[in-house]
């Protein structure tokens, strides 16, 4: 396969990702801002998305105050913004078509259905300033169905060969990296300083985040107790069974990994680093992670999964 058709597979699969996580995470924090609050803290919800998104700097770098149709605007058809939600769908779409003889007719369906549903949005809203809520859920709705069909596609029609491997590496090293900033949102911005840990605003706010990645029913199956913290953090971080946990996503990047390995006859630096950041998270314990600090635990990990990603575009000559 050409360099360039990997590379494109692979941003295809983060782009689609990208714009499911965001769309997740605006609903998320919706739910949030309808609890009470009051004084300096009350746009920290959305200072807590564009954080999550990876897009808080850029946002203050081109608007002076934060508010929601500000945010929400920003994280969905800002031009301006990489990640916007508009900006990764279209994305998805020209990267699709680039190697469109490389994809079944169902994914590229999937995908060039979603841009064509986007166009009818933004058509529909031209003259608008904002969404009100009623349309933008139905426009959140829709962009968490894209992705389900895109992933759906790609999984029930896709040939397991390189191309499959390098659209299921682009979702898990993307999925990784957006859970665990999730989870270290959560800790540093979310809760005001005044707010008591275990209260009932932490409560709430916990609750958002396991619907933010469709965990709440999960939750109670593996647990069955009231939502915990700690609980949460164990079952995003180190539950197999959890499919947006950051130890299922390292599986399956391993998996995929070793199968590229095994079709081209050789092992490189991206198996290694998968492989030791797979026995890392096997090893670890989540009274260690909170010994040692879950947001260093956090931090250490976002580095670990972006030079993973450098190394697998170096090894497999995308850059």
């Amino acid at each position: 396969m050409l360099a360039r058709t990997a590379d494109n597979l692979f941003w295809l699969a983060r782009s689609m990702e990208r714009a499911d996580f965001t769309a997740r995470t605006i609903e998320a924090t919706l739910r949030l801002e309808i609890l009470p609050k009051s004084g300096p803290e009350d746009m920290a919800e959305w200072e807590g998305a564009l954080s999550s998104v990876g897009a808080l700097d850029a946002f203050h770098t081109s608007h002076e105050t934060l508010d929601e149709p500000a945010a929400v605007e920003f994280l969905t058809f800002d031009r301006s913004n990489p990640s916007s939600i508009c900006n990764c769908l279209e994305n998805a779409r020209a990267t699709g078509r680039a190697v469109r003889t490389a994809l079944t007719a169902e994914t590229w369906t999937a995908i060039n259905d979603a841009w064509l549903e986007l166009k009818r949005f933004e058509s529909r809203r031209r003259g608008a300033k904002d969404f009100d809520r009623e349309s933008l859920a139905r426009f959140l709705d829709y962009v968490k169905k894209a992705s389900l069909d895109f992933d759906g596609a790609c999984y029930r029609t896709m040939l397991r060969n390189d191309a499959y491997w390098f659209n299921r590496l682009g979702i898990f090293v993307e999925r990784a990296d957006n859970t665990a900033r999730l989870l270290d949102v959560k800790y540093h911005l979310l809760l005001p300083s005044d707010e008591e840990v275990g209260g009932s605003l932490d409560y709430f706010q916990w609750v958002a985040i396991l619907r933010a990645v469709s965990a709440t029913t999960s939750y109670h199956w593996v647990y069955r107790d009231r939502v915990k913290p700690w609980l949460i953090a164990d079952l995003l971080i180190l539950k197999p069974a959890m499919p947006r946990s950051l130890i299922s996503c390292y599986e399956s990047i391993d998996r995929a990994l070793d199968s590229l390995a095994r079709d081209d006859g050789r092992s490189g630096a991206s198996q290694r680093q998968a492989r030791a950041m797979l026995s890392r998270l096997e090893r670890a314990t989540m009274s260690e992670i909170f010994q040692n600090g879950l947001h260093e635990f956090i931090t250490v990990f976002l580095e670990d999964n972006a030079k993973l990603a450098t190394t697998i575009s170096e090894q497999y000559l995308f850059t």
